[in-house]
């Protein structure tokens, strides 16, 4: 039977103030290995299966289904099956990508012109780089309306210069309408963070993921089911994550002259695939964190009488010195 007790915070994570303190309070002294998968007919599979497999590799005008091997099932394969397996797998995207292809032309003669010509999309997302949630399939988005941005618990860390560099360009270049932060619940970045101990080159990515833990630490803690309060964990990091994309200079600048883009916060559900709007009001947020993140340069009347910076443009929140005059 495991026992819970209470752990220390690894040396990357963080540090309770008092002893009274937990971060994860159900966390168990041990963690039971999961069992693997059994196994389905394995002869079955790496003779027949693996014949038609080669089978289809080879001849372009069939389509071959996709591969439905556990990791086990893989694991007790021949090195000449394994090849056979992984050559199957690569090839059908490219299968894929052909029928695409000629759906798309089908449909619209003229689509690959049209996106030949560039881009103007309406939304940026920025979500998780889990594998089951892909942003246009669930939106009902054609290629071209959504700039996207995925990594680990759908993070916005302003130490990142990829996701820095990707709202910069979204909304100085793009002038996306739209800026939605979705994450999802069952997130693994998210359980990891929930479990104090070392986890080596992750630890700072999560370490992202604990600070909003101990922002939030008496409400999740109220919280007993584990499930639960990693449920609740996965909406407050997507808020926070709100919160730091309005922090960026780029958005608020484009707010106060364009009244957009607008943040979103989003979480999906797997169990009906259904979003989940968490109703992050932009301009109330703006107001709170704009006492400290106030990036936009007031603006002063002109002898014309129009309005204009008092310095010329800024480029990023480190504060690029005013171009001269």
């Amino acid at each position: 039977m495991l026992t819970p007790r209470r752990l220390k915070y690894p040396a990357s994570g963080l540090s309770p103030s008092s002893p009274s303190r937990s971060f994860n309070r159900f966390i168990p002294t041990t963690r039971p290995s999961l069992p693997l998968p059994p196994i389905q007919q394995p002869t079955a599979i790496s003779g027949a299966h693996l014949t038609f497999v080669r089978h289809c590799s080879s001849d372009s005008n069939s389509k071959c289904p996709p591969p439905s091997l556990t990791p086990r099932q893989i694991f007790e394969m021949s090195g000449q099956d394994i090849a056979s397996y992984l050559t199957q797998s690569h090839d059908r995207l490219f299968e894929n990508n052909r029928a695409w292809a000629k759906t798309q032309k089908e449909k619209d003669p003229e689509f690959f012109d049209k996106i030949s010509a560039g881009q103007n999309p309406e939304y940026l997302w920025i979500g998780c780089s889990d594998s089951r949630i892909p942003a246009e399939q669930i939106t009902g988005l054609a290629p071209g309306e959504a700039f996207i941005h995925r990594n680990i618990a759908n993070l916005v860390n302003n130490t990142d210069l990829n996701s820095m560099s990707v709202i910069e360009y979204a909304v100085r270049h793009l002038k996306v309408k739209h800026i939605i932060v979705c994450g999802h619940y069952g997130c693994g970045g998210i359980a990891a963070a929930m479990t104090p101990k070392d986890l080596g080159i992750l630890n700072p990515w999560l370490r992202n993921i604990r600070d909003v833990y101990r922002l939030h630490e008496t409400e999740l803690d109220a919280i007993e089911d584990t499930t639960e309060r990693g449920n609740r964990l996965v909406e407050l990091n997507v808020i926070e994550q709100c919160n730091n994309v309005i922090k960026a200079a780029s958005v608020q600048e484009s707010f106060a002259k364009n009244q957009f883009p607008v943040v979103h916060g989003w979480v999906f559900d797997f169990k009906d695939g259904l979003l989940k709007d968490l109703k992050v009001n932009h301009e109330a947020m703006l107001r709170d964190i704009q006492k400290i993140y106030n990036l936009v340069e007031p603006a002063v009347e002109s002898e014309t009488g129009d309005k204009r910076k008092t310095e010329s443009d800024h480029g990023d929140d480190a504060g690029s010195p005013p171009k001269k005059r």
